[in-house]
């Protein structure tokens, strides 16, 4: 091995770890992005020639390539319990007496720090190495999330301490960050996330670590535990500063107080500026500072002693309401929105917010001129949370929730049992964007090189409408397009040709009626083999069809009751979409799974679940993604999980690939 080329990989992953320390965690950058990537890149050019000299810690291992089928449960080593809350000085001082109490006159003092509202993390170090990152679950265990917390650059991947370690902290995203993530998520028809906990907590159980690697994730640290008791800290204090000598993010704004009215300055200070910080913090969590003191103090079957959480209050203000008006989601949904006279609170001016549905309003009595109270909590987003009846003036009325969209003006319905208002109608121009880019999708008409990028511009450019209107288009307009040339404007058009011949099933999922999905479009294929036959078909001849519950039936009648969407039909059947079930689709092969239910569980050796459920479909079977007392078989393969535990249980046959593809050809 040149020791060279050794010694250069070495140096080039010394230099971007100290980068992202200075990036990530001082937030003081000393060189340019440029240069940065210029570093990384070199580094994974090194390693891809010489991958004998990839380490597990090296940056570029951060982000891993496969995605990831599930998060195992483990034991915490120790367990993370939750804090004990207070809201009130007169339960911060019970707290310090019972303190005092069992301390038995022995001084003691409190490290107060402030409580993020995110996800908490706990952090195994062996050798040097991070080896797991698990989240708290329900206290004595969580999941395994360590591929996905890899990628996060503030958390070190290896330290210089080689004992074994604990770290614990918090994973969150910074304010700005959730509200652009939020945006981007709105604009691209995904349903937003309501606070940056939530999006915390969601984006670890993502199964693409290169997707988590996309979200804005932060950590800081806030508990060290040597795992060798004989080696431990004296004092919390002391292990927050050997944190930040270890290189991990440690909040700044941390104080030891000699006594509870010190903390009582501390939380007061902090209740007054949380504005000011980028992140959100609901409370000050107060600590005994000395080891040996929490160790006497022990701890309740859920919470320590020696530690509680004060909570601050939700911030609110008062303002009016000037007028109720109705936006359209991507997926449809019609959501009611007050539009307020604008107001300062937590670091914002408020002069919108949503009131979520038709049954919220009535459940507030929101009105139309109305003094209301909001407010922000743990939420980023602002809520109504009182109406000031006494202020209310008498001519008010209630509000009505109109019939109508506010955008395409086409009926909007509502389904029994749920709370949103709906518009159906596939060319609203609220949604079809969305179901442009669902009609297109691999599961549906599979038309290649048509992705979200694309499909923004087509319809942006007015080329085209609706669904149908794709097969109009023609060469010549696509080639002015971005990142559109010749060769890729006839690619598409081919895959759009192409498309026409999609089986019946595919046509029909892709028309994004709510509630049918890949399995309810086979069902409705098989059963009525023509589209026109299901498009009048009535609610009672739906539901005699297995597999097709009432939810469904109302929804596909009401979706084919829009004359809108019928005339989008009718182009697709004019321009030679396929609308008949296909010779290949009902080609007989014995029915030998008929009225037979599967689970497919685990990683099968040589067939993916995809092949093997079409296998399972074409002769008459069905599968389900649950084991209950109506399945048939549990087909498993490699790291079978709780699905055939609970096969086991109910005493259901479980079989193997080989025996499965016995049973097809002994047919």
């Amino acid at each position: 091995m040149n020791s060279k080329l050794n010694d250069r990989v070495k140096s080039l992953r010394a230099l971007i770890d100290q980068h992202d320390y200075k990036y990530y965690v001082l937030n003081r950058p000393d060189i340019s992005d440029e240069k940065y990537d210029q570093l990384l890149k070199e580094l994974v050019g090194l390693e891809s020639k010489h991958p004998e000299l990839i380490t597990r810690d090296s940056p570029t291992q951060r982000v891993g390539s496969d995605l990831t089928k599930n998060f195992p449960t483990v034991p915490h080593i120790q367990p993370m319990m939750s804090l004990s809350n207070t809201y009130s000085k007169e339960e911060l001082v019970e707290f310090d007496l019972r303190v005092g109490e069992v301390l038995e006159g022995h001084k003691y003092e409190y490290v107060c720090e402030l409580k993020f509202d995110g996800v908490a993390i706990s952090l195994i170090y062996e050798g040097g190495y991070l080896v797991r990152g698990v989240t708290r679950g329900d206290g004595e265990k969580g999941e395994d999330v360590t591929v996905n917390i890899k990628t996060i650059r503030s958390i070190p991947l290896s330290m210089e301490n080689k004992t074994r370690l604990e770290v614990r902290g918090e994973v969150l995203m910074y304010r700005e960050d959730f509200m652009v993530m939020n945006q981007r998520r709105t604009e691209s028809g995904e349903a937003a996330f309501a606070n940056p906990r939530n999006s915390s907590a969601g984006t670890l159980k993502i199964q693409d670590p290169k997707e988590v690697a996309g979200r804005p994730l932060k950590f800081f640290s806030y508990y060290l535990r040597n795992l060798d008791p004989s080696a431990n800290f004296k004092s919390h204090f002391d292990s927050l500063k050997e944190l930040e000598r270890l290189k991990f993010p440690v909040m700044k704004a941390h104080r030891v107080c000699k006594d509870i009215h010190q903390v009582f300055d501390f939380c007061k200070e902090w209740e007054e500026k949380r504005d000011t910080l980028p992140f959100d913090i609901d409370g000050v969590v107060i600590k005994v500072n000395n080891i040996r003191q929490q160790e006497t103090l022990g701890a309740t079957a859920k919470s320590p002693r020696w530690a509680i959480a004060y909570k601050f209050k939700a911030q609110q203000a008062s303002t009016k309401v000037l007028g109720i008006t109705l936006q359209v989601g991507r997926t449809g949904v019609v959501s009611p929105v007050a539009e307020l006279e604008p107001v300062f609170l937590a670091g914002s001016t408020i002069s919108r917010v949503t009131l979520h549905n038709e049954d919220f309003i009535r459940e507030k009595d929101i009105r139309v001129g109305d003094l209301v109270v909001i407010e922000k909590g743990g939420d980023v987003i602002p809520k109504i949370s009182k109406v000031m009846l006494e202020k209310r003036a008498s001519s008010s009325k209630q509000f009505t929730f109109p019939k109508k969209c506010p955008v395409c003006n086409s009926e909007i319905i509502k389904t029994e049992g749920e709370a949103a208002w709906r518009c159906e109608n596939m060319t609203c121009d609220a949604q079809i964007k969305k179901r442009i880019e669902h009609f297109c999708s691999r599961d549906a008409m599979d038309i290649e090189n048509l992705g979200e990028a694309v499909v923004a511009q087509l319809v942006d450019r007015h080329l085209i409408r609706d669904v149908a209107d794709l097969y109009l288009l023609r060469w010549e307009p696509l080639i002015d397009l971005e990142r559109m040339g010749q060769k890729s404007a006839s690619n598409l058009i081919n895959g759009i040709e192409k498309s026409k011949h999609q089986s019946l099933e595919k046509l029909i999922y892709a028309l994004g009626i709510r509630f049918v999905g890949e399995e309810s479009a086979k069902d409705l294929a098989k059963h009525f083999k023509v589209l026109d036959k299901l498009m009048s078909a009535n609610t009672d001849v739906l539901l005699q069809i297995q597999g097709i519950g009432e939810r469904t039936a109302n929804s596909v009648v009401q979706f084919f009751k829009n004359p809108k969407n019928i005339a989008v039909i009718q182009k697709l059947m004019s321009a030679g979409v396929n609308t008949k079930l296909t010779s290949s689709s009902a080609k007989h092969v014995p029915q030998i799974f008929s009225g037979k239910t599967f689970v497919l569980t685990g990683t099968l050796p040589t067939h993916s679940r995809d092949a093997v459920k079409k296998m399972i479909e074409e002769r008459g079977g069905k599968t389900s993604g649950s084991v209950s007392k109506k399945t048939d078989f549990v087909l498993a393969g490699e790291q079978a999980g709780s699905k055939l535990a609970k096969a086991r249980e109910l005493g259901i046959g479980v079989i193997d690939e080989n025996e499965f593809i016995k049973m097809i050809e002994n047919a």
